[in-house]
């Protein structure tokens, strides 16, 4: 494994912690990619070189998981991985965390990109002190701000206020929104969005439509947790993120991921939810609904593997001039004899 070499575009001779970071990007990550990714900040003044072997035996983890940890921030857009022409990481370039704010500023200038699929109205700051005092909105602030452990920024009474306003959730479900996401460990108004959402596509009005969904939602988190033997920590983002695409995209069942999941342990003996991905990609390519389509199809690929291998084998023989000749056995103690005898 070659030397990588770590920059960045900081001029900073410190070890620091951005407050972006902190705020609206670490509740939402693994912890162990939290780690990662502070000890790259702490690396970045040394200006040292390190490989993936030296971080993995640094935190105890395998290549894949450090490789994991820094393709998920370079998602995030925190880092940037460079690769020379034979595809090797050479090295590491640490970006400046962009708060939400001013990412959604760089896409309101340009209607054409992806942004422009989810247009929310503009509050004005009268619409926004109008919602703040109004009582039972003001309660619902304050419970919020108890929830996520500080004071809402005007970005998050925006949100909250789009929530009540566009997606006409009432204050009920607007609280148990927010109660469910931070028992999951996720205090991100950000994170809570993405879920409300998702519920108001799915047609999510009342708290109790939330509680039957979410029952479903978390019965298939665990199924997911015990089938890979995942314990002691919750399911990162991207992690949810996947069982999400694997239950509302494919509209696949539990009994079908947790046989991806043991099929998975059986290939890499590790839960890994991108190597589960790949075979439920495949499965959902197939027109797969039930275990009993997976055993046609594995069936089907049995046979189908079989008959390649005979065809090779054919091939091999008819390829090779010797075989031209009949073949004979020969007994040579009686062969050794004649020889002898002569």
């Amino acid at each position: 494994m070659t030397d990588i070499t770590l920059h960045t575009k900081s001029k900073s001779t410190v070890t620091c912690v951005s407050n972006t970071f902190i705020d609206e990007y670490m509740a939402d990550a693994n912890g162990e990619f939290v780690k990662i990714y502070l000890y790259l900040l702490r690396c970045i003044n040394a200006a040292e070189n390190f490989s993936i072997s030296k971080m993995a035996d640094k935190f105890d983890h395998t290549e894949k998981d450090i490789k994991r940890a820094l393709k998920y921030w370079e998602k995030k857009h925190l880092l940037q991985l460079e690769y020379n022409s034979g595809e090797q990481l050479t090295g590491i370039c640490l970006c400046e965390p962009v708060s939400a704010v001013t990412q959604d500023s760089e896409h309101a200038e340009k209607p054409t990109e992806a942004s422009s699929v989810d247009i929310r109205p503009s509050y004005t700051k009268d619409q926004i002190l109008s919602f703040q005092n109004d009582e039972a909105s003001s309660d619902l602030l304050f419970i919020i701000e108890r929830y996520i452990g500080h004071p809402l920024s005007i970005k998050d009474y925006e949100t909250i206020l789009y929530w009540s306003d566009e997606l006409k959730f009432s204050t009920d479900l607007i609280e148990y929104l927010v109660e469910s996401c931070v028992d999951n460990g996720h205090k991100s108004i950000r994170y809570m969005d993405k879920i409300a959402l998702s519920w108001s596509a799915s047609s999510i009005r009342t708290a109790e439509d939330a509680r039957r969904s979410s029952s479903a939602y978390k019965q298939t988190h665990y199924g997911v947790m015990k089938a890979f033997g995942i314990s002691g920590r919750k399911l990162a983002e991207y992690e949810l993120e996947l069982i999400d695409k694997w239950t509302s995209q494919f509209g696949f069942t539990l009994d079908i991921i947790s046989e991806a999941c043991k099929r998975t342990l059986q290939a890499t003996n590790q839960p890994s939810f991108q190597y589960a991905d790949t075979i439920l990609e495949n499965w959902h390519k197939c027109n797969i609904h039930h275990l009993e389509d997976i055993a046609i199809l594995d069936t089907a690929y049995k046979k189908s593997k079989a008959s390649s291998s005979r065809n090779v084998t054919v091939n091999k023989t008819a390829a090779n001039r010797f075989n031209n000749f009949s073949q004979r056995t020969y007994n040579f103690e009686q062969l050794e004899k004649q020889l002898l005898n002569n």
